[in-house]
């Protein structure tokens, strides 16, 4: 079920860059963060998590990252400082006048919610999925892969690793630039400010899935964490319809 009736908005993030934010449903806010090369609507919309969460009792608030969807896309690198997607997190919650809600997201919006969670965001539960503690304390371990296939688009072997992230970032009609500069905005996470964050926290990865480091691991540190396993690697889970379930599970009383 993708006709969901979406609402439409823009915030002002960071340096007043405008982030699109997409609405849909009715009940507990849910702030939900899509990952690196996607947006709201392929993460969250495509394969039916959000119908899922809206049948919950969810009203869901997706933004677009700086950079990605319908956000905004400055070629200029000072657009993107370093905790920029948190920044424009931060701006939403506030400019939302959120404060009862959830937080959550998959890979780079994993990642941008634990900054979020640094940086004092005080979400009632927590959602961390695709992510293993080693993406959160060393956030550009995998840096030196994403510049590679950003600087050499075309001229990737069909079926390689390198080959299908070209065909994903095709697929959200991605920014190649941006999403070089997106790469300057990471920063590590310590160890031991994560082990400080109590929310209830699900760790959802797929069974394949160590784009990130070990999610058990990240889970294990969490002193409310808890891991839930879903079939599939980084690239497929997903799009798996476990992922909305295991979700709706963590998250209903």
């Amino acid at each position: 079920m993708t006709d969901l009736p979406i609402e439409k908005l823009e915030i002002k993030g960071l340096g007043g860059l405008p982030i699109a934010v997409h609405i849909v449903g009715e009940g507990r806010d849910l702030v939900l963060i899509h990952g690196y090369f996607s947006n709201a609507w392929t993460n969250w919309i495509r394969y039916g998590h959000a119908a899922l969460l809206v049948e919950a009792g969810f009203r869901l608030i997706m933004p677009d990252l700086r950079g990605h969807g319908e956000s905004g896309k400055p070629h200029d690198a000072a657009a993107y400082p370093p905790d920029a997607l948190t920044e424009d997190g931060l701006a939403l919650i506030e400019q939302l006048g959120l404060t009862d809600y959830d937080l959550g997201g998959y890979s780079l919006g994993a990642r941008t919610t634990t900054r979020m969670l640094a940086r004092g965001a005080t979400p009632r539960r927590v959602i961390l999925a695709g992510m293993g503690l080693r993406g959160l304390v060393q956030t550009l371990d995998n840096g030196g892969y994403y510049r590679n296939v950003l600087t050499n688009l075309g001229t990737f072997e069909r079926g390689t690793s390198e080959w299908m992230t070209e065909a994903f970032l095709k697929t959200t009609k991605g920014d190649p630039v941006a999403m070089l500069h997106i790469l300057n905005t990471f920063v590590d996470t310590p160890q031991e400010v994560i082990a400080g964050f109590n929310e209830p926290t699900a760790v959802i990865c797929g069974a394949d899935d160590r784009d990130n480091g070990v999610a058990q691991e990240l889970a294990d540190v969490l002193p409310n964490g808890h891991y839930i396993e879903i079939p599939g690697n980084h690239m497929n889970a997903v799009t798996r319809k476990e992922l909305g379930r295991a979700m709706v599970e963590f998250l209903s009383p």
